[in-house]
Formats: C-alpha cells, structure tokens, sequence
C-alpha cells in the first residue's frame, strides 16, 4: 500500500508546486488534505475499482458536510422523516452509495466463483477473500461470515475512519508546525521527532472529543458506582488538557513530553485497528509536504475549531507555503 501513499501524496505536491510556482503562495491546506486521504482511500481500498472509488468518496464528502449542517440546527424530534431538501439530498446520496459499492462487490464476488482472486492488493479484495474462504470451510454456509451488506457497511467505514481522521491528523499538525518553526525545522531534519509531534498534535487536537461507553452491567470503579445500562461520556479534550496530567504547560506545544513514551488512542478490544494505517499514511504525507514545502501562518486564518464527527476547522486553515530547493 506505500506507494498508493506516496503516488496519491505526490499529486498533491505537484498541485501545491504549481501554485506557489512564483515562490509562495496562500492557501486553505484543508480541502487539500482531504482529497488527498480520500484519494489514498480509494486506491487502497478498491484498486482496480479506483475511480469508482473517488466517486463514492465524493458522495461520503457531501453527506458528511450536510451531516455537518443538520449538527449545527436546532434539534427537532422527529426532522429526519421529513421530506425536505436536505434529507431527500441525503437518501439519495446513500442509495448511489449503496449501489456503486454493490456494483463493484458483485464484480469481485464473480470473479472469485469463476476460480479468479479478488485482488488481495486492497482492503476490499482482502475483506472478500477472507470471507468467501470462511464460508466455504463451512460448506458454503452463508450464514457464516459477513453478508454482502455487512461488506458495504465496512466499505462506508474505510471512508470514515480511514479518510476523515488521516486529513484531520495532517490538518492540526501543519497548522502547529505554522506556528512552531522550531519544531517544524526538526522534523525536516529528523524523521523520528515526526512519531513525537503526532502523539502531541493528538494530545492538543483529539481527533474525537468524547468518547461514550455504555456500562452492560453493575460496575464499581474506585468510589464511583455505575448501574447497568447507562451511558458514561468522557470528554478527551479536557483529559487531555488537564494540568494535573500534563503539568502548567497543557496547552503549550511540547512534542518533548512524548520522547519516551506514546499517546493511546483507546487501549481496549475496540481500538482501531487502523492507526496502525494512519499513522503510516500520515507520516509519509507529512515527510513529502516538509520535503517541498516550508509554511507558515497566514493573517486571514480565523481559529475555529468545532466538533462534528471529528474536531475541524470551521473556517479552514490557510497558511503561506514557500517551495524549498530539494
């Protein structure tokens, strides 16, 4: 998968060299940033299907951003089963959705019963795979394993977790990078500080706000007593910058504090099996961007962020880029 990280990351690149073609140039990096993780999703996730691929990302793209819109409303019981311009917008978004990746689910699934793979190279073909080979131990028992909705439904969360988080990731961290030259400058030199400036970009920028559990049965933790079947919330953000925790510099940026140690994102049977991916991704994007590029700051950048699935900037971030000489 690297080098659909490093074809996808240098598109992006080139865009940004032609624009800042006169030695610099401003811009909002955001929209960038996501079309550069939804690129690396599509072709990670479905290969050969690349361009249906992008289709569906651009579909995932309106729905979250009219998602966004309904967050930001007055909260009327009842809304959502009215025939209003928005949500007829959003079934019909989730009915193409639902149709291209059947489409392409189909391809696969008659390729492997005609004896041919299902192009292990991608997320979708590995997903299949595992499948069908799990059913057929079984005799065929379709029972067994995941339906062909359940794979559209995992086909929706490559989207989500793999191209939101990724983008949102790479957002924060140039933007304290803007304003860190110090340590923007280190990571250029030194690859290992980048592994500590994501941990605190992670810590500063949780990438989820609050994280809700529901208590299954009667628990006792310490003085606190929970019954069973109530929510419990925890706001990552305000763990996270708590001075008890992290001493009186928890606003500061410190990527130092993770010399030695890491930020968890979750450490449970349900933490995200893809960190491992983002990361990766994030990483390789960050190296090639501090590779071209050195950025700073731009005066018309208004600091909002606000939370929807994930925390974003309400107004974009728009930094001054400057081409450096490789």
């Amino acid at each position: 998968m690297l080098p659909a990280f490093q074809l996808s990351c240098s598109d992006m690149v080139t865009k940004w060299k032609k624009l800042s073609v006169g030695g610099s140039c401003e811009l909002d990096v955001w929209p960038y940033l996501e079309n550069l993780t939804g690129d690396v999703i599509s072709r990670t996730a479905f290969g050969s299907s690349y361009e249906e691929g992008r289709r569906i990302f651009q579909l995932q793209k309106e729905r979250t951003h009219l998602a966004s819109q309904v967050t930001m409303s007055v909260y009327i019981p009842g809304w959502r089963f009215l025939s209003t311009k928005m949500n007829r917008r959003m079934k019909k978004i989730s009915k193409e959705v639902y149709a291209l990746l059947r489409g392409i689910i189909n391809k696969r699934e008659k390729a492997m019963k005609a004896g041919k793979t299902a192009n292990s190279e991608d997320l979708l073909g590995i997903l299949m795979e595992s499948n069908f080979r799990e059913i057929q131990e079984h005799q065929n028992n379709k029972k067994i394993g995941m339906s062909a909705k359940d794979v559209i439904e995992e086909c929706k969360l490559f989207y989500l977790a793999g191209q939101e988080t990724t983008s949102v990731l790479l957002l924060w961290t140039m933007l304290l990078l803007s304003e860190h030259p110090n340590w923007q400058a280190c990571a250029r030199e030194e690859v290992l500080q980048v592994t500590m400036i994501f941990h605190e970009v992670l810590r500063l920028y949780p990438l989820v706000a609050m994280l809700n559990r529901a208590v299954y049965k009667d628990t006792q933790v310490g003085d606190m007593y929970f019954p069973a079947r109530v929510q419990v919330a925890l706001p990552t953000i305000l763990v996270h910058h708590d001075h008890e925790i992290w001493g009186d510099n928890a606003k500061g940026f410190d990527p130092e504090r993770f010399a030695e140690g890491i930020l968890k994102a979750t450490k449970t049977s349900s933490a995200c099996i893809g960190q491992n991916f983002a990361m990766m991704e994030a990483k390789i994007a960050l190296a090639m961007i501090l590779q071209h590029f050195s950025f700073e700051l731009s005066p018309s950048y208004a600091h909002a962020p606000f939370n929807i699935l994930t925390m974003q900037p309400q107004y974009g971030v728009h930094l001054i880029l400057r081409g450096l000489q490789c």
